[in-house]
């Protein structure tokens, strides 16, 4: 009898188990298969399969094999180690149902190899490399025994403040929903999940981005027709695209914490919604709900996690001390445990465990010797990546690209930080593998044609650096020079004076744009404000590399500089990408997916917001309009903005009808033209107006985008279907709906600037 390959291993592992393999014509029958598991499983086997705990911190490695040998286990997090999770996993078929495990991991933007963070892959409004970045970080984690990520992070953020506006895509439903859709294709791709690519689980489920004034955990409260329209189509869109799991927020929702929102993940997730896969709470959630206030006890709270359906409890031992006693009271229903226990067995089924419990460990033979060896990173992928990511925000007097004849003075605390390329959430990218900025100059253009400086540090801020440290607490990520602040200025200019170019790399350390680092300025640090001023008086060509994980405030850097690459947080390719740039050999083609707001007081800036009755019109008086009367109102930078090395002219915007019948189609269309010297990508954008509704709508909506490579001199026309899908909205019945009347369509290069044209829905 020929051995299955998964029992071919477990044989040759130094003790041979016994996999109790279900009936052959069971195993290919996920339903049948999972329901026979459930039947045979004892209450305390269900409840450990609810169970996810994180190596190292939560529990040491020895004590975690005992607990899922006896199984009161379901699945990890954290580990990337082979040996380590086939122990574990070993540990598993040695239990009396010998369920397998599985391993959970935060991959966001990369693994090994580590891709520019959230916004900057939303900068390249670029569906083919964002799916790229997703396949390849899937080969790479799946190298190291992971079978799920919490990824992807679709949360709408409008609000800068926000520390996790990094880890997102931007301010709008559609782009977002589109990014989400590539991510988990690329992340994921078909069920079962094939043996090089992870299970999704989306995040955060819901409406975490909104948190109140920006600041982490904070609570939600929204109108439920603000919900649907924008907020809730990304994880919609992730969903439909297949994501297997579902990670569930921190947050309140219109005062109910999502973990306990029959509304959310009853009603709306699995009844309207459809959702079939695993849902999975967030790190010690549900013991949350006591400092909620909606839980007295721990109990309690295992008692409203498990009917609301939270299958997964993570970091915790809530399910494991309190459900048993539930259980037998008759507070809790045995078939609501086996409804959790049936997704947590099919969310395994679907990574492809129970046919391989070893399918992504393999065996001991083949564990690479080194974690971080150079063969392991896709070192071209994050380049041509990263270089798609940039948006050249200003650019006087052609100051880029620069020539490579020139001396370059690179300064400031950012061109030489390896571990603040990779940017948060950099999964298991080691900063000794990131090429940074003075690298990636000098490789470019020779080291004797770069002259470097420091300048400054992060901030003088001892309390913010202090703070920095203490959310990496392995490794202090912020060190600070020694030196006066005068001294390391002084340095500066002195390399700005013989040099023909500055370069300023400049922003926020990584940590600053993080989980649980909301601020209340989007200034730079008054230390780099200080060395700016300085570089700005020596007269040479100054250029802004900018790398931050949330829009900043710019107004007096505008005016400053002569030109300002957003770069975000580029990853380990970043100091190449950027360098291909500032030189001409990359034409930077990034827009901006969120808009840049000209001072914290002007929080929230972003593209889509509501028509008003006394709307504030540039060019006319002020007063009496919405507006603030101590600074020019509406954003510095706009939604979709983005410079490039050539010019691009459109023409004026050409419908294929007047008039659109129900269940009809228009095309409307619009010539580009490449007016420059240089070959360049641009991206093409329709936004669609709705003149006339039943509730107040937005003053525009991105319904659509083209991105397209012109070489100088070349036209294309390009056309875009429109059709009710397109001027469906949520009314204040919450029915999508397109209701009859007149639509202007509004297609340019960003939000702004646009050519219009108007067509009726019958």
């Amino acid at each position: 009898m020929k051995m299955s390959p998964w029992l071919v291993l477990v044989a040759g592992l130094a003790s041979p188990l016994a996999f109790a393999q279900p009936q052959p014509a069971l195993l290919n029958d996920k339903g049948a298969f999972v329901a026979d598991m459930v039947g045979k499983m004892t209450l305390d086997e269900k409840i450990g399969q609810l169970r996810l705990i994180s190596i190292g911190p939560e529990m040491p490695i020895a004590q975690l094999a005992e607990e899922i040998k006896a199984g009161r286990v379901g699945g990890t997090f954290n580990s990337v180690n082979r040996p380590h999770n086939r122990l574990l996993q070993n540990a598993a078929m040695q239990g009396r149902m010998k369920i397998p495990m599985f391993f959970a991991y935060d991959v966001i933007h990369g693994h090994r190899t580590t891709f520019p963070i959230g916004l900057g892959l939303a900068s390249s409004w670029d569906m083919g490399a964002i799916q790229l970045m997703a396949s390849t970080a899937a080969k790479e984690a799946a190298g190291d025994s992971v079978d799920m990520t919490f990824a992807p992070m679709v949360d709408i953020a409008r609000d800068p403040r926000w520390g996790r506006t990094s880890e997102g895509f931007g301010e709008d439903p559609h782009l977002v929903s589109e990014i989400a859709r590539a991510t988990v294709k690329g992340f994921q791709g078909s069920l079962p999940v094939p043996a090089d690519r992870i299970m999704t689980s989306v995040k955060h489920f819901a409406l975490y981005g909104a948190v109140e004034g920006g600041r982490d955990y904070n609570t939600v409260d929204m109108s439920p027709m603000r919900m649907y329209q924008d907020y809730l189509p990304p994880y919609r869109a992730a969903i439909d695209a297949g994501a297997g799991g579902v990670m569930v927020a921190l947050n309140s929702i219109n005062g109910v914490p999502a973990t306990s929102n029959t509304w959310l993940m009853q009603d709306l997730l699995r009844k309207d919604w459809g959702f079939k896969g695993v849902t999975v709470s967030d790190h010690g959630a549900i013991v949350e709900l006591m400092r909620h206030g909606v839980a007295k006890d721990e109990r309690e709270a295992a008692k409203l996690a498990i009917k609301n359906g939270i299958d997964l409890s993570m970091a915790d031992s809530v399910y494991l001390n309190e459900l048993p006693g539930l259980v037998k009271s008759g507070e809790v229903e045995m078939r609501e445990i086996d409804n959790a226990v049936r997704e947590v067995l099919g969310a395994k089924y679907d990574m492809g465990l129970f046919h391989n419990p070893f399918l992504r460990i393999g065996v001991a033979q083949d564990d690479p010797p080194d974690l971080d060896a150079e063969s392991r990173l896709h070192r071209p992928a994050a380049r041509d990546v990263a270089r798609k990511s940039i948006v050249l925000l200003e650019n006087r007097n052609s100051t880029l690209p620069l020539a490579k004849s020139k001396r370059v003075a690179l300064v400031g605390p950012l061109a030489d930080a390896p571990i603040d390329m990779l940017g948060s959430w950099s999964a298991a990218g080691n900063s000794k593998n990131a090429v940074t900025l003075r690298a990636g100059l000098s490789a470019a253009v020779g080291q004797d044609r770069v002259v470097y400086a420091r300048g400054a540090n992060i901030t003088n801020d001892e309390g913010i650096v202090k703070y920095l440290n203490f959310l990496n607490w392995d490794t202090p990520e912020v060190t600070q020079d020694k030196r006066t602040p005068a001294a390391m200025i002084e340095e500066a200019v002195a390399a700005a004076r013989q040099s023909d170019v500055i370069v300023a790399a400049l922003g926020e350390a990584r940590g600053m744009s993080h989980e649980s680092s909301s601020r209340t300025s989007l200034d730079l640090p008054q230390s780099q404000r200080d060395l700016i001023t300085a570089l700005k008086a020596t007269g040479k060509p100054l250029v802004l590399v900018l790398m931050n994980g949330r829009p900043l405030a710019l107004q007096r850097e505008q005016q400053e500089a002569d030109a300002i690459l957003e770069t975000w947080y580029t990853g380990t390719e970043g100091g190449h990408a950027i360098a291909d740039v500032l030189f001409g050999d990359y034409n930077p083609s990034g827009k901006l997916p969120i808009s840049f707001p000209r001072s914290v007081g002007q929080i929230p800036t972003y593209y889509n917001h509501a028509r008003l009755g006394r709307p504030f019109t540039e060019g006319k008086p002020g007063n009496y309009t919405s507006q603030y009367f101590e600074e020019v109102t509406g954003p510095l930078y706009p939604f979709g903005y983005g410079l490039s090395y050539t010019d691009f002219a459109l023409s004026d915007v050409a419908l294929s009808g007047a008039s659109m019948t129900r269940g009809g189609k228009l095309e409307a269309a619009i010539t580009v033209k490449n007016m420059g010297q240089r070959a360049g990508e641009t991206v093409v954008q329709l936004y669609i107006q709705d003149v006339a509704a039943s509730v107040v709508r937005p003053v525009k909506e991105l319904k659509d985008f083209r991105k397209l490579m012109l070489k100088p001199g070349e036209e294309q026309v390009v056309r875009f279907a429109i059709d009710e899908s397109k001027l469906k909205f949520f009314n204040a019945q919450l029915q999508n709906v397109a209701e009859a009347g007149t639509f202007n369509v509004q297609i340019g290069l960003d939000s702004q600037a646009v050519k219009q044209k108007s067509f009726d829905l019958q």
